[in-house]
Parts: C-alpha cells; sequence; structure tokens
C-alpha cells in the first residue's frame, strides 16, 4: 500500500492521488474487525437471554455497547469527500442511556464523557492501526480493549 511518495499516514489531505481501492478494502476489514470484536453479529436461540451485563447493538456502520449507568458508541465514517482520505473512527463514551433509532427516548438523554477520532494509517509491516489526535495508536484488538476499559469507568 506504500510507495516512495507517500507518507504511512492515510489521512493526509494533500496526497496527490485518492486511495487505491486495495487501501480501501484494507481500512474496511480493519474497521470490521473491531465491531465484530465489541458486537459481534450473532443470533440468540428462541428463549435465550444474553449472558452480558452490557448490552451489544450493532449498525452497518458501528456499534453501542450499553451498561446500565455508560455507553460507548463506535461509528466509522467513511470518507465521501475531496478530501482523498480514508474517513474517521469516533469512539465516544456516554454518560447514562443511548437512544438507539426506533427505540423509547428514557427521561435524561445521555451526555457525551469523552469523544476519541481515530484515522487508519499504516504500520511498517503493512498492517493498519488507529491513529489518535494525541499520537497513540491501536490495533484492532487493542482498540476494543481501550472501549471496553472506557465503559468501565463511568460503572459505580
Amino acid at each position: 500500500m506504500q510507495d516512495s511518495e507517500h507518507s504511512n499516514d492515510l489521512t493526509k489531505t494533500t496526497r496527490p492521488i485518492p486511495p487505491t481501492l486495495k487501501e480501501r478494502n484494507a481500512v474496511q476489514r480493519s474497521v470490521e474487525r473491531l465491531l465484530d470484536e465489541l458486537a459481534p453479529e450473532k443470533a440468540l436461540r428462541r428463549g435465550e437471554a444474553p449472558p452480558m451485563q452490557v448490552e451489544q447493538h450493532r449498525t452497518p456502520s458501528g456499534c453501542v455497547l450499553q451498561a446500565p449507568t455508560s455507553a460507548v458508541s463506535v461509528s466509522w465514517f467513511a470518507d465521501t469527500s475531496q478530501d482523498l482520505t480514508h474517513g474517521e473512527l469516533q469512539v465516544v463514551l456516554w454518560r447514562g442511556v443511548v437512544t438507539r433509532r426506533g427505540a423509547t427516548r428514557p427521561a435524561k438523554g445521555a451526555e457525551v464523557a469523552r469523544e476519541l477520532v481515530l484515522h487508519p494509517v499504516e504500520r511498517a509491516d503493512d498492517t493498519l492501526a488507529w491513529r489518535a489526535a494525541d499520537g497513540r495508536e491501536f490495533d484492532s484488538e487493542a482498540l476494543a480493549v481501550y472501549c471496553l476499559e472506557l465503559l468501565e469507568t463511568l460503572q459505580d
């Protein structure tokens, strides 16, 4: 994916050419791995209750992990503009219950406690990572662990 004229940051807006199909597919696979770690798409058998205290809700471009008093939402926004970037991943820690589309609204809405925006970057070993503005990098598995740790910070 990387040649001598490109930086390893896949989100730079100074790219002379748009991302390749191979690069876009690699980023999409990385997003899917993260979402599968956080909220796997699995069907429950009739009468089977989820074994977790955290409810997992999956959408085509993200997921919400809802605990009793907090939630984490992970949303992928692919870039469709002329900026020639891959897009961004938004991780939001919520205080309260997040309202999902079509669900009854709770009396008190959720409030944003923390937000993290990440961009895909290519590592030297040709794997993808997620880089935050502060320079922290996560692979998909480490980011899933971080999201669950965030969720625990507001549990009391």
